[in-house]
């Protein structure tokens, strides 16, 4: 207990260099274990909604792109489709078409445009409040609801996917009206609203505050130029708003396909096999499980490149040790000339560092903890980034 008390003491003294050996170490033992729940945890968030997703439809082109966006709400994303081919899929009675419109987002998450289908696919519930029932109205996931401190009856703008896609683009407010209760998957960094309320957004439709006249012949109203484009829904102004020409060419980003059966998925996959098609179905499981095989071969390098620096960064660390040790031999000397034995001196030695390396191991559990309880939610962002 002497030694102890000595090697606290000394270390306590001298607290900027423990408190840097201890944080350099603390870091060097957590990065590794970071690493590997995040990785593992890539792995299982990104094959657990592919898995869960049978079939997306969308333009041809990157099925990466398509499938990242689509089951992950990832910046990068295909051409979209239009409207007529969600009405294609539905005619054909092979299987559920859940639209989604994903152009926009609001303070750093996605909007989400779709269909009411789409929150029983994914098996979503309100935790807060109530879900979506006219247009303008939000449900938001729940790591944004955190994030941002709102629910129902707090508002959000959507702005455009960059500062010079303004071409029509109106940024709209719109009303939360509940929280969907965590589900550890991207669903939670995300903000729904009706497919009709993205169109609303993109300018496809709009409400007017009413024809000013500026002339009149007989009976005829001239309008103004200029028109007022509402920027929020409300009771009042709700009835106003209309779309302009043909719903079957509304943009969507892609289409989640739910087949009756697995006759009828392989059916719909083969009547969009022909490559001069511009429309392609793929499936979600097949491109994720190639990702995360060449994601996991990549891996294997990166362990042996990170063993190697570890490795080195410890070896750094025993010499800066060793070299502390060295600096203090004039302390040594003069404790052995005081009648401590050598023994004693190296208790004191192996207690300073033991208590070095148990509160390095402490600090560094204590930061894998924290990532892995919140692991689910780092993944998601990854992915969406």
């Amino acid at each position: 207990m002497n030694a102890f008390h000595l090697a606290f003491a000394y270390l306590r003294f001298n607290w900027i260099r423990s408190l840097v050996l201890v944080l350099v170490t603390a870091l060097i033992l957590a990065v590794p274990i970071i690493s590997q729940v995040l990785l593992n945890g890539s792995r299982a968030a990104l094959t657990d909604r592919a898995d869960a997703t049978p079939l997306v439809l969308g333009s041809r082109g990157s099925q990466l792109d398509l499938v990242m966006n689509a089951l992950y709400f990832s910046e990068d994303r295909a051409e979209p489709v239009t409207m007529a081919v969600t009405d294609t899929v539905w005619n054909t009675g092979l299987g559920l078409p859940i639209p989604m419109n994903t152009a926009f987002e609001t303070n750093g998450s996605r909007i989400i445009g779709t269909s009411l289908d789409y929150f029983d696919f994914r098996g979503l519930e309100v935790a807060d409040g109530r879900g979506i029932a006219v247009l303008g109205e939000a449900v938001l996931g729940a790591d944004v609801a955190a994030r941002l401190a709102l629910g129902p009856g707090d508002t959000v703008v959507s702005s455009p996917e960059n500062l010079f896609d303004l071409d029509g683009v109106y940024p709209l407010e719109l009303n939360v009206v509940g929280v969907f209760a965590p589900t550890g998957t991207p669903d939670d960094e995300a903000v729904f609203v009706d497919i009709k309320t993205s169109w609303v957004i993109s300018g496809i439709g709009h409400g007017h505050d009413g024809v000013m006249a500026t002339g009149a012949e007989g009976e005829d109203i001239v309008a103004a130029a200029s028109i007022l484009e509402f920027n929020r829904i409300t009771d009042e102004n709700i009835d106003s708003f209309h779309f302009h020409g043909d719903p079957a060419s509304y943009p969507v980003s892609a289409i989640i396909l739910v087949p009756s059966d697995e006759r009828a998925g392989t059916i719909l996959r083969g009547r969009y096999l022909d490559p001069e098609n511009p429309v392609q179905v793929i499936v979600p499981k097949d491109v994720v499980g190639d990702l995360v095989d060449r994601i996991f071969r990549i891996k294997t390098l990166l362990d042996a490149v990170s063993l190697i620096i570890g490795t080195a960064a410890l070896a750094a660390i025993g010499l800066a040790i060793f070299l502390s040790y060295r600096l203090r031999a004039r302390e040594m000397q003069t404790a052995f000339k005081l009648g401590a034995r050598r023994g004693m001196i190296v208790r004191l030695l192996a207690a300073e560092t033991f208590i070095l390396l148990s509160i390095a191991g402490v600090i560094s559990l204590g930061i894998v903890l924290a990532v892995q309880s919140r692991g689910d939610t780092i993944v998601a962002w990854l992915l969406a980034t």
